[in-house]
């Protein structure tokens, strides 16, 4: 199209002159509309820029672009509402669109929510920044880099005071000796401190507890609830087996979608499958699931589980299908690890954990730090099933647990927020 080539080279005014003859051969020709609509803005002619947007978006009511450019002209006649609803209906049907919701973050904040626009502005940024984008000069366009600047001083400043209720509320509760380690995680999570790995092959994901001992494999020992587990996995069994011959009713995908399953599991000439019988999905309980094993369900509350809210614990009976492999991949924080209890195991099964690798046997518990690359698989052709918990790691106090199931659900609760407009 010669007015997109005038335009791409410069040529402005004749690109323009290209647009407006080719909206009166097509009055609802998109792109014409966009470009001649923000035109008339730039030259101060707002009703029309308002006009021809609105056309724009009777023709195409979800296109990104006419919403975006519409918000830009609401915003510049003061009508700052009306720009954020056209940023909600772009962000609700495309929620990575970064830069309208660093204009969108920069509306709330205008309109008087400085609360509401921080978890935006740090999506916004962390959404950009994962594309590559936004990490210099260079990286980010020249009419946004004051904008991302002050949106990144923003976030900074925000979560700092964000966080500072809850310190406070430690040091009057626990004491600065007792809160010493939660407080560099905290620090470290929000790029005030850089991690000190005590172990090169351990990554968390997302929070890192310093001065923990770290080791793949734990003594199960060392969590003495395990060992009722242990004495008591027949009647697990029994229960897992009465699941099976109901064609293990009330199990789920372990992974919610197809491109993560796509991503991480891969199959021996069949298709990979991992599905779950959750007790405990992201801290909520299945009640049903519960009540159909009630034997294993007294067992698993008995443990030391890693309880945060909407987060943890995950308890399960995980079924991983005949010549499925689980791919390399690390857990999200070292405060937490991992127990198995060992129920159907047929031959070629096996949990590697960095170079060291485990062979389940049935009735016995095995314990890991999932932050090391792990895997698993099953190379046989039955069913493999263990029962699966997530513990905290013993060597936090009581203390600790209390203060990072605080800081791990007001994090979640500010991510929560950025996903809401």
């Amino acid at each position: 199209m010669r007015a997109r080539q005038k335009l791409a080279a410069g040529a402005a005014d004749e690109a323009v002159r290209e647009y407006e003859a080719l909206l009166e051969a097509e009055p609802n020709h998109l792109e014409a509309l966009n470009a001649v609509g923000m035109w008339a803005l730039r030259g101060g002619n707002q009703p029309r820029a308002l006009r021809l947007l609105r056309q724009a978006l009777s023709c195409a009511p979800e296109d990104a672009l006419s919403l975006s450019n519409l918000a830009q002209v609401h915003h510049a006649g003061g009508d700052l509402e009306a720009a954020l609803q056209c940023y909600r209906q772009l962000l609700q049907a495309q929620p990575g669109a970064y830069a309208a919701r660093l204009s969108a973050a920069r509306l709330l904040e205008l309109q008087g929510q400085p609360g509401v626009a921080l978890p935006h502005y740090f999506r916004a940024i962390s959404d950009a920044q994962r594309e590559g984008r936004w990490l210099s000069q260079d990286s980010t366009p020249r009419a946004l880099r004051e904008l991302v600047l002050h949106a990144m001083r923003t976030v900074d400043h925000g979560r700092e005071a964000l966080f500072q209720p809850m310190r406070q509320r430690w040091q009057q509760r626990y004491g600065m000796g007792e809160m010493r380690r939660v407080e560099k995680a905290l620090r470290i999570y929000l790029g005030q401190l850089a991690p000190d790995y005590p172990d090169p092959h351990q990554r968390p994901t997302f929070l890192f507890l310093p001065d923990l001992p770290a080791s793949p494999y734990l003594d199960k020992r060392r969590i003495v609830q395990t060992q009722q587990l242990e004495d008591n996995w027949r009647a697990v069994r029994e229960e897992l087996e009465g699941l099976l011959q109901a064609q293990f009713k009330g199990a789920e995908r372990v992974f919610h979608n197809d491109a993560l399953e796509q991503a991480n599991l891969r199959g021996n000439g069949r298709d990979p499958k991992w599905n779950g019988f959750y007790f405990e999905r992201h801290g909520e309980q299945r009640q049903d699931n519960r009540l159909a094993c009630p034997r294993t369900t007294a067992l698993l509350d008995t443990l030391p589980l890693c309880r945060i809210r909407d987060h943890s614990p995950e308890t399960m009976f995980s079924a991983l299908w005949p010549g499925t492999h689980l791919l390399p991949h690390q857990g999200i924080t070292n405060t937490r690890v991992v127990g198995h209890l060992a129920l159907i195991v047929p031959p070629d099964c096996a949990l590697r954990v960095v170079d060291q690798t485990y062979h389940w046997r049935e009735g016995e518990v095995v314990v890991f730090d999932d932050t090391y690359m792990h895997e698993a698989w099953n190379r046989s052709e039955q069913l493999r099933v263990v029962l699966i918990f997530d513990l905290w790691h013993p060597d936090l106090s009581a203390a600790e647990c209390e203060m990072i199931a605080e800081l791990v659900a007001a994090i979640g609760d500010f991510r929560v927020a950025a996903e809401r407009f």
